[in-house]
C-alpha cells in the first residue's frame, strides 16, 4: 500500500518533485499501461489541489480515446486537433487554459470545469496518451504546473 501525504503549502516546483517521485514509485516494475494510469491518475488527484478531474486520453489511430480518471463522466473519444486535449495530441506541446469558454472548439465534458492543462505523453517521438487536468477555478494553471507535469508525463511514457 502506498501513503501519500503531499504538503499543500509546498511551492509548485517542490510539490511536483515530490509528486513525479511518487509517480515513478507506483509504476516501478508494472508493466499494464491500464494499471499504470489508474494509478497516476489517483496520485495526480491526491498531490494536485482544486481539481474536478484528473486523467488519461490514450492515442489509438487519429483519436483520443479516454483512459483511467477521477471525476464525472467524460468525452470517451476526441479527434486530434479537436479541444484542448486533441490540439495538445496534434501539436506536442502542452496546452494551458486559463478559460476553456474562451478556448475556440472547447469540448465540455462538466460544466464546472473553468480552466484545464493538457500535457503530452510522447514515447519514441509520437504522442501516445496526454494528461488532462481540469479545474473549476479560472486562470487554475500556470507554466509551473505545465512543467511540473511534463515531469509526470515522462514517467508516464516508460509507464504506459
Amino acid at each position: 500500500m502506498f501513503d501519500f501525504a503531499p504538503d499543500p503549502d509546498l511551492e509548485k516546483p517542490v510539490l511536483y518533485s515530490a509528486l513525479a517521485r511518487a509517480a515513478q514509485a507506483l509504476v516501478d516494475g508494472e508493466r499494464d499501461s491500464v494499471a499504470n494510469m489508474a494509478n497516476l491518475a489517483a496520485v495526480i488527484w491526491q498531490f494536485v489541489p482544486d481539481l474536478n478531474w484528473a486523467g488519461f486520453y490514450r492515442a489509438i489511430g487519429d483519436e483520443l480515446v479516454l483512459g483511467p480518471f477521477i471525476g464525472k463522466p467524460a468525452c470517451i473519444r476526441i479527434p486530434f486537433g479537436r479541444g484542448v486535449c486533441g490540439t495538445a495530441a496534434a501539436s506536442g506541446a502542452a496546452q494551458i487554459v486559463p478559460d476553456v469558454h474562451a478556448f475556440p472548439g472547447h469540448i465540455a465534458c462538466d460544466a464546472e470545469t473553468r480552466s484545464e492543462l493538457v500535457v503530452p505523453i510522447v514515447s519514441g517521438g509520437r504522442v501516445i496518451a496526454v494528461i488532462d487536468l481540469d479545474s473549476p477555478t479560472p486562470g487554475r494553471f500556470d507554466d509551473e504546473d505545465a512543467s511540473g507535469m511534463q515531469l509526470v508525463a515522462q514517467v508516464a511514457a516508460m509507464a504506459i
